[in-house]
């Protein structure tokens, strides 16, 4: 009996480190992103974006780009694929997006290959989440 209720025990155990791995693979890249550091990762992003409102550069303005369709400003020519993206940006798709830019939204214009650090994807969203209010 005492053999089986150690072997019950380990079972359980190993139930619940796999549990709590799948736990934290499933929490999104950007927990815990610093926004001043996202602050220094966008000076990479500002020789195209502004987060000023109404200031579009090569890419257009990021004010306000939480809960915005893609492509949909009217001051911005966006390439056709961005328009017809069908996606609204949300901390988790931008984070996707800067990934890969070319896997999320197929031939769109953005001359970028991708941000494949996701603790970097999560400092730079951090900080748009508040510089872009």
């Amino acid at each position: 009996m005492s053999n089986l209720v150690i072997v019950m025990g380990c079972e359980m155990r190993t139930a619940t480190v796999a549990a709590l791995v799948f736990l934290a693979a499933a929490t999104p890249a950007r927990a815990g992103g610093d926004v001043a550091r996202g602050e220094q990762r966008f000076k990479e992003c500002a020789a195209c974006h502004s987060v000023a409102q109404g200031t579009n550069n090569v890419g257009p303005s990021l004010a306000g780009i939480f809960g915005r369709p893609a492509g949909s400003l009217p001051d911005f020519r966006y390439s056709a694929a961005m328009r017809k993206s069908g996606i609204t940006w949300t901390p988790d798709v931008l984070d996707e997006f800067i990934a890969n830019p070319q896997k999320r939204v197929p031939a769109n214009r953005m001359p970028y290959s991708g941000l494949p650090d996701a603790s970097a994807r999560a400092d730079l969203i951090e900080y748009l989440e508040k510089a872009t209010k």
